[in-house]
């Protein structure tokens, strides 16, 4: 698949393993920080903590920057809390999980959802990253007035008489 990305930004990514209390769960995993630059580590390498709670790095994921996403992208450093999402899959070995992707669309963020099995956690936006974020936005960012289409009294009636109304 050709991409049509304008900046690829490499990050890593950690994620937190820690002892469930629940009876359906022996572990909970989770994505906590994401950070910029491509690490010397191997993927899964253990980096601190015991058995109730260690730290992972999970591997490298690169956030594609796309022209047309500039306006989500402006949202989102406007939030108040710019974050990554970050998109992981379950594996049925070890690791337990697989890295899928990272993005700073919140749109997309919103869209890894949709495979209900799949680890989605939004996690702060390292400095160096909103860095590459904002210059992105303030050359890409193209402010679209909002224009409220018209509704035509010929498309109101066809749209009455296809749900049984016209006519009475």
């Amino acid at each position: 698949m050709i991409s049509t990305a304008l900046a690829h930004i490499p990050i890593g990514v950690v994620v937190e393993r820690r002892k469930a209390r629940s009876a359906w769960a022996d572990t909970l995993w989770r994505p906590v920080l994401v950070f910029g630059g491509r690490p010397a580590a191997n993927a899964w390498t253990r980096l601190s903590g015991g058995e109730d709670q260690s730290l992972f790095y999970a591997g490298e994921a690169i956030i594609e920057l796309h022209r047309t996403e500039a306006n989500n992208y402006r949202d989102n450093l406007l939030s108040g809390r710019p974050s990554v999402w970050v998109n992981m899959r379950p594996t049925a070995s070890e690791p337990p999980y697989e890295l899928r992707a990272a993005t700073v669309d919140p749109a997309e963020g919103e869209a890894f959802t949709d495979a209900g099995s799949n680890l989605v956690e939004a996690v702060s936006m390292p400095s160096e990253v909103a860095e590459i974020l904002r210059r992105f936005v303030a050359e890409h960012y193209v402010e679209r007035p909002f224009v409220k289409r018209a509704r035509s009294q010929q498309s109101t009636m066809s749209r009455n008489w296809t749900h049984g109304d016209a006519g009475e």
